[in-house]
């Protein structure tokens, strides 16, 4: 018995000004699919990295090495890939285009992959790139290596 075919293409727009200049973004919806929105970054949202590191240097290193950590008023890695990973698991069979955060991207991943949490870190999603998962009964396969020119859809 064949399950339905669910294919998921998430795509990373180009960064925005504030990506550019290396802020935590506010969280960003996905119409639609409020689980795929992006992290919630509490207190550090409109700071660059290298204001949390001199103000904050040890919840920064906590937050980049313990997926479980909280930073203030935030959003935990472990928290985001829960939340990313229910969302997919709702997803109706069919084809899904889906423009996310690069954070939202690895969290799929690190997900579909069944990846320890700390895998999170270790993956880089490019400025304006698809990653497409393809699931069948709560198993995902991730599609690495497209071509350039072939489509999404």
């Amino acid at each position: 018995m064949q399950t339905p075919l669910v294919r998921v293409h998430l795509v990373r727009p180009p960064l925005d000004a504030a990506a550019r200049q290396g802020r935590f973004g506010p969280v960003r919806p996905c119409p639609g699919h409020d689980g795929l929105r992006g992290p919630d970054h509490g207190a550090w949202t409109g700071r660059t990295l290298e204001e949390v590191a001199a103000q904050d240097p040890e919840g920064l290193h906590s937050w980049l090495t313990d997926p479980a950590h909280v930073p203030p008023g935030g959003e935990s890695v472990a928290a985001l890939i829960d939340r990313v990973g229910a969302e997919l698991a709702g997803l109706p069979a069919g084809t899904h285009r889906l423009v996310v955060e690069q954070a939202v991207v690895r969290a799929a991943v690190v997900h579909a992959l069944e990846l320890p949490a700390a895998a999170f870190w270790r993956l880089d999603v490019r400025p304006g790139s698809v990653t497409t998962l393809t699931g069948r009964s709560g198993r995902w396969n991730l599609l690495v290596g497209r071509p350039e020119d072939e489509p999404t859809a």
